[in-house]
């Protein structure tokens, strides 16, 4: 029972208690610190994590929930998500009627799910660290009562998430069926025996899909672009982030170590879900009008991106997957910070809205222009560094022709990226009025924009950092 295990998530959840404290005690006029509270709060724990060394492999309650390296990894960059997230969700929580606070404490115990999830080492507590997300984003989604997109989204993603996780549940029930236990050691040891092969498949298969609608991967993304749309946008921001980072974080472990002795049968699935992401996210997203949707359909795109470190199954490949997802945070959330900025002032998303941004607000056009050229994979953003370092590894274990494919279908997003672009930069605005951007709004914006460039000019600490957290990850060849 070594306590320091679960050090990040104690500190976390305290953090979340605290919130709800002074949620009680603090007069409403004074309730709008809880936000900024919270964000400094989230930015000390994060500090701690790096002071606090944490990649020793520490075991709780006889190793059923682990802390190291890789579990240490996810938890710094979901809490970087949250931090960011607070800070948006500022000026988007003074405009709602009520439950101002409560919004941000719902934030905290969501970035706890996550947390949970990525250091889990048995089937039931990564199903605790599961729910508390989705319970978390489900009502965040639904936050805005007065907006029916918002009540529509919140709606559809409990039904589509009751779905993925009873198919999350059936088969982890095979698994425990067949091997006696929840612990991820004690199935390992029972698939090594190669016993039960058909139920062994079902099992992983339903687990793998059931992760799939988290990562809103083809065909399983139908929940992504309606919730996209009709979620205030840090919540947008977060799920495209955060959550999809957390389902990654189990995806990795459950392939590369629980499901690892059957791993030449489940790869052909994985293979198959890349490759249609990618090429149904880019194509669909071609013709979309709403930016939110857009994105959406761009996310599924990125799902097929990441899928290739796990696919390329080796050390170098998924630390180019850690890689990808840390850019990919600042990307998503620095696009969607525009998104919030532009939309808390005129209640619009459409692309055609977005005419003469660099005008009226040339931070908001300099920072969705540098998150869409970063998305794009176009230098010297960071994500063609992230892109590169993924195609490159699969091109060299044997997989050249997705290595080609993902590289055209870059190409394909490039092309509606450039949309958003051409009309903010040479299209006219209908309203020529400045849009105000509140100060925390702003300083998410630098902070994106700071770390693609950083990440994308001198990427060497940042590619260090992710070939160390991977080196120290189990069952890589």
């Amino acid at each position: 029972m070594n306590y320091n295990a679960i050090l990040l998530e104690t500190l976390v959840f305290l953090l979340g208690v605290l919130l709800l404290v002074m949620d009680l005690v603090l007069p409403t006029a004074k309730k709008t610190i809880i936000g900024y509270f919270s964000a400094l709060g989230l930015t000390c724990i994060l500090v701690f994590s790096f002071v606090y060394h944490g990649n020793n492999d520490i075991g709780f309650y006889n190793g059923l929930y682990a802390s190291n390296g890789m579990s240490t990894y996810f938890k710094q960059i979901f809490i970087i998500a949250a931090i960011l997230v607070t800070l948006m969700s500022t000026s988007f929580v003074k405009t709602l009627s009520d439950s101002r606070s409560e919004f941000f404490i719902i934030i905290i115990f969501a970035t706890l799910g996550m947390m949970v999830m990525s250091s889990a080492n048995d089937l039931i507590t990564l199903y605790i660290g599961l729910e508390l997300m989705a319970i978390s984003f489900i009502i965040l989604t639904a936050f805005n009562k007065k907006s029916m997109k918002s009540s529509e989204a919140g709606t559809k993603y409990v039904l589509l998430s009751s779905i993925s996780t009873a198919i999350l549940l059936y088969g982890m029930s095979l698994l425990y069926g067949i091997s006696g236990s929840v612990a991820f050691k004690d199935i390992i040891n029972y698939l090594k025996t190669g016993s039960n092969l058909p139920v062994v498949m079902l099992g992983s298969v339903l687990l793998i899909v059931g992760f799939a609608f988290k990562v809103s991967a083809a065909p399983f993304h139908m929940w992504s672009p309606d919730i996209y749309e009709g979620a205030p946008s840090p919540v947008t921001a977060f799920l495209a982030a955060g959550s999809k980072i957390a389902a990654f974080s189990v995806l990795i472990k459950l392939i590369m170590q629980l499901m690892e002795p059957t791993h030449g049968n489940i790869v052909v699935l994985v293979i198959a879900l890349s490759v249609l992401s990618m090429i149904i996210g880019n194509i669909i997203a071609i013709p979309q009008t709403n930016l939110k949707r857009m994105l959406a359909y761009s996310g599924v795109a990125h799902a097929g991106y990441i899928l290739i470190g796990i696919i390329s199954y080796t050390k170098t490949g998924i630390s180019a997957m850690l890689y990808y997802l840390l850019l990919y945070i600042f990307a998503n959330i620095g696009a969607f910070s525009a998104i919030t900025a532009f939309s808390n002032q005129t209640g619009k998303d459409d692309i055609k809205d977005f005419g003469g941004m660099w005008k009226r607000s040339p931070l908001l056009a300099a920072t969705l222009l540098i998150s869409l050229l970063s998305m794009a994979g176009i230098p010297p953003a960071a994500g063609f560094i992230g892109k590169f370092y993924l195609f490159a590894e699969a091109a060299k274990q044997g997989y050249l022709w997705m290595a080609f494919l993902a590289m055209g279908m870059s190409v394909v997003s490039a092309y509606y990226y450039t949309v958003v672009i051409r009309v903010m930069l040479m299209e006219e605005a209908v309203d020529t009025s400045p849009i105000k951007i509140s100060s925390s709004l702003k300083l998410v914006m630098i902070i994106s924009i700071v770390m693609i460039i950083i990440m994308g000019v001198y990427p060497g600490p940042i590619t260090d950092w992710t070939n160390s957290v991977a080196s120290s990850f189990t069952f890589i060849k």
